[in-house]
């Protein structure tokens, strides 16, 4: 009885050292197990302070971070921890696996392994192309499917939480409904062309 009582659970819910992290170069990067495992998505910790010290912050609180985007949502964390708690409760519902450990999968999935950068001297553009970071990577699913639930969100009697959860569930599938599944193939096709 007193391991349960110590093992800590998102929301009161969904168990975090069970999650499995399939993609060995993004170990370091997502963090969801032991000291960051947290009760709730809002540490109210510093982690803008030095570069990479947000790889410590746990992966659900920065999703709520990626939320709070287009300033009339800028600050308004609570709102964000609100809605990513609601899209947690959902994908629970239509997947019946730990919602954590399927947006573990979407961040996989979804994150471009090859990008093209832009190399001009002396007004000669061209673009090449180059590996991803590990780091990068994850910052940049985060934000497309962020990006994706926003867009299909708007203007749309479905609320952002049924969206980030349709966009979370198609990314871990790795279906090509989801936007950001979409934009990695855009991304690493561009890259491919400019090799």
């Amino acid at each position: 009885m007193a391991e349960a009582a110590t093992e800590v659970k998102l929301f009161g819910k969904w168990g975090l050292e069970e999650i499995e992290i399939s993609d060995i170069s993004l170990v370091d990067y997502i963090s969801v197990k032991g000291k960051h495992a947290n009760y709730l998505n809002h540490t109210a910790g510093r982690y803008q302070r030095k570069s990479f010290r947000k790889a410590y912050c746990p992966i659900v609180e920065r999703l709520a971070c990626t939320l709070m985007k287009h300033g009339r949502n800028s600050g308004k964390k609570l709102m964000a921890c609100r809605i990513v708690k609601h899209t947690l409760e959902l994908i629970h519902v239509l997947t019946d696996q730990n919602p954590v450990q399927v947006l573990v999968d979407a961040i996989i999935n979804s994150g471009p392994r090859e990008d093209s950068t832009r190399i001009g001297s002396a007004g000669v553009v061209r673009r090449q192309a180059v590996d991803v970071s590990p780091f990068r990577r994850i910052n940049q699913a985060l934000y497309l499917m962020a990006q994706g639930s926003r867009e299909s969100s708007f203007r749309n009697i479905k609320t952002i939480a049924e969206c980030l959860a349709d966009e979370i569930i198609n990314a871990a599938r790795g279906s090509s409904n989801s936007y950001a599944i979409k934009k990695k193939d855009e991304i690493e096709r561009v890259a491919k062309a400019n090799r």
